[in-house]
C-alpha cells in the first residue's frame, strides 16, 4: 500500500513515468497497527458508515500522530508534511482525512474477514 501511493506520488511531483517508490521499515509496525482496530470494528460493526469510516480516521491520525513525533525525536521519522497547507507539526496532514477514511474501512473488511485472506 505505501509503495503504491508513494509511487503513484512521484509521477506527479517528479515527473517519474517509472513510478518509482520509496518507504521505510518503520512502515511495517506502524501500518501493522490497524490490527489494534480489531475491537473496535467489532463494536461499530452495526454503525452507520460515516460514523464508523470517521472513528477510524481519528484512529489513524492519532497513530499518525503519536508514532510520527516518537520517530522525529530520534530523526527516524519517514515522512515530512510540514510544506504541505493542511499539517500539525509536519506528522499529520488534514487533507488526508478521506484517504484515511476509505483506508479505515477498507481496514475493517480485512480485519473482521471471517476467511483466511491466503
Amino acid at each position: 500500500m505505501e509503495c503504491g501511493f508513494t509511487g503513484l506520488h512521484s509521477i506527479r511531483s517528479h515527473k517519474d513515468p517509472e513510478l518509482t517508490c520509496h518507504t521505510s521499515i518503520w512502515m511495517f509496525p506502524i501500518y501493522g497497527a490497524a490490527a489494534f482496530l480489531t475491537p473496535v470494528c467489532k463494536l461499530l460493526k452495526n454503525t452507520n458508515t460515516l460514523i464508523r469510516g470517521g472513528i477510524y480516521t481519528v484512529c489513524i491520525f492519532i497513530t499518525e500522530f503519536c508514532t510520527g513525533e516518537l520517530l522525529k525525536k530520534y530523526k527516524a521519522c519517514p515522512w515530512d508534511y510540514s510544506k504541505a497547507k493542511f499539517n500539525l507539526k509536519g506528522v499529520i496532514r488534514f487533507d488526508y482525512a478521506p484517504l484515511w477514511f476509505i483506508m479505515g474501512l477498507f481496514f475493517e473488511k480485512i480485519l473482521l474477514r471471517k476467511k483466511p485472506i491466503l
